[in-house]
């Protein structure tokens, strides 16, 4: 699949997960509900990230408490938040994303629709766990 695919699934699928974060519902609710509605996502990937992200967050959560240091998932800023989940899913989870290019869309993401401190702050929770990757899957 092109780059350029999987950049914006994976833009979409924050959509998704960032609007479910603030409403306090399931992002596969979401998900279905824009199945349902017809504004379904175009490209498959949205959905494998967004279903990916909810199957395995409690993992992906726990993983992101380690090596956030002393920052709680709850002050981050939510597009960090789920940007980071999606980040971790992609490097623990995905066989077809290479790690770098987890973290570099990753910080795409976050540069685009954040905050000035955040591209540092993802890259560096991001770049500790690929770097402990061996030891968290």
């Amino acid at each position: 699949m092109a780059q350029g695919a999987r950049s914006k699934a994976r833009k979409r699928a924050l959509d998704i997960l960032f609007a479910a974060d603030l409403r306090g519902e399931s992002a596969t609710d979401a998900l279905d509900r824009a199945v349902e509605e017809g504004s379904a996502p175009s490209n498959p990937y949205t959905a494998e990230l967004v279903r990916g992200v909810v199957e395995r967050r409690e993992r992906i959560d726990e993983v992101l408490r380690q090596f956030s240091q002393a920052w709680s998932l709850e002050r981050m800023p939510a597009v960090d938040r789920n940007v980071l989940r999606i980040g971790v899913f992609e490097l623990l989870f995905s066989d077809e994303v290479p790690d770098p290019v987890a973290v570099s869309e990753a910080m795409a993401l976050v540069t685009e629709l954040s905050t000035d401190e955040s591209p540092q702050f993802v890259n560096g929770v991001l770049g500790a766990i690929q770097r402990s990757k061996s030891t968290l899957v």
